[in-house]
């Protein structure tokens, strides 16, 4: 079902911006108004999306409401809901016991809409900053299906998988980003303060200048002459870029250029191969249709090249091809995937091929980012050798020259 984004009026007069499923604008426009909101924009797609691929985007929606919360909400849902306590009281109970303040008003918020007669599913979408469009949709599988422990049990291993990924390629990349930082601090320092001071000493014993003393004084005389302007058009510049990724072209390019980027390239596509597998298995075992499966999966798949082969895929799909046949037409599914996918339907065992690759694209995401800083590394001493060893001959060859002067 296609994403709608939308911002529009509270009855209190707030704006309000999100995104909901519906299959066409004007049923997009009429759910709205069913909660109570008054459309000012609606547009198709997610226009929060930004620059995911690179494993930024996950299932849920941090906005306000951090993810250890969501899960902790989550597994105490599930816990009261096995133990056969009404929603209304489950959810009066996690209003009192929340403390997240955001968290706690929507506890609140669907607790009243529950009081309306609203089901499970329709209270959680009210709220799609939070919870996102996977996680509704399983909400939505559980209770029309009567499992919705089971469901929220699987539920909670994919946020906490996906948390535990993010945090690990996150501490993998600190480092690199550090030192980065760093000399580029130093390189600007070096460049600003220090090389103008020695060149005034230099022109006054009247020393001829190395190649890299010119070098660095050209450098400072370029950037002190249109450092201002080359300021404002960095900022022009990555503002029109950030604009340019707000477009479905811009995205879609960014996305595919992130695929082919060596070192991080293959570590999102196995990252986007474990997360397919990981959700379509669950999904299918929550009993949810497959044409559903390949909605959801667009919308949270975290890349927009990805997400595009999606829809093909489901094209086909309703022409009456087979799920393999499509698969092995597309781009950016590995070999493993379209054959694990082509085996399982002709057995019957697509859940269970599923998870054997999402298992398997786990460890080797687990590989790939434990072997990450060491494959960054070397192009890190490389770049700190570079710079330290440019202003060592900047600075030392003259100085050298004025020792020999001196005797």
């Amino acid at each position: 079902m296609p994403t709608f984004s939308y911002q529009a009026q509270s009855e209190t007069g707030q704006t309000v911006r999100g995104t909901l499923d519906a299959e066409t604008i004007d049923h997009a426009q009429r759910k709205l108004l069913a909660l109570g909101y008054i459309p000012v924009s609606l547009a198709p797609g997610n226009a929060n999306a930004g620059i995911s691929g690179k494993i930024d985007e996950f299932f849920i929606n941090m906005s306000g409401v951090p993810t250890k919360d969501v899960i902790l909400f989550t597994k105490q849902l599930r816990t009261m809901i096995q133990a056969g306590l009404s929603l209304l009281e489950i959810l009066r109970i996690l209003e009192e016991q929340t403390e997240n303040k955001k968290l706690k008003r929507i506890c609140a918020e669907m607790n009243a809409s529950i009081k309306q007669g609203k089901t499970l599913f329709e209270a959680f979408s009210e709220h799609p900053k939070v919870f996102s469009g996977l996680y509704r949709n399983m909400i939505k599988a559980g209770e029309e299906s009567g499992t919705l422990p089971e469901v929220l049990h699987r539920l909670i291993y994919l946020i906490e998988h996906e948390r535990k990924v993010k945090s690990d390629i996150k501490s993998a990349l600190q480092y690199p980003i550090t030192v980065v930082i760093v000399l580029g601090l130093a390189f600007y320092v070096l460049l600003t303060f220090v090389i103008p001071k020695f060149v005034e000493i230099f022109a006054k014993a009247h020393i001829e200048m190395p190649w890299p003393t010119k070098v660095a004084i050209g450098m400072y005389e370029f950037f002190a002459a249109y450092g201002y302007y080359l300021l404002f058009g960095a900022i022009v510049g990555l503002f029109a870029f950030m604009k340019f990724l707000k477009t479905e072209r811009g995205r879609l390019m960014w996305d595919r250029f992130w695929l082919t980027v060596p070192i991080f390239g293959p570590l999102f596509t196995k990252a986007a191969m474990a997360r397919f597998a990981a959700i379509f298995s669950i999904l299918q075992a929550s009993g949810v249709s497959v044409l559903t499966i390949l909605d959801i999966l667009g919308g949270t798949i975290g890349n927009s090249a990805i997400a595009l082969e999606f829809s093909q895929i489901k094209a086909q799909l309703k022409e009456g091809r087979g799920l393999a046949p499509p698969f092995r037409h597309t781009k950016h599914f590995t070999p493993m995937v379209i054959n694990m996918v082509s085996v399982g339907e002709e057995s019957g065992n697509l859940e269970e091929m599923l998870q054997a690759v999402a298992n398997h694209y786990d460890d080797e995401v687990s590989y790939a980012v434990a072997s990450l800083s060491a494959a960054i590394n070397p192009i890190l001493i490389l770049g700190l050798a570079g710079v330290v060893g440019f202003f060592a001959l900047a600075i030392y060859l003259p100085m050298w020259d004025m020792t020999k002067m001196v005797k």
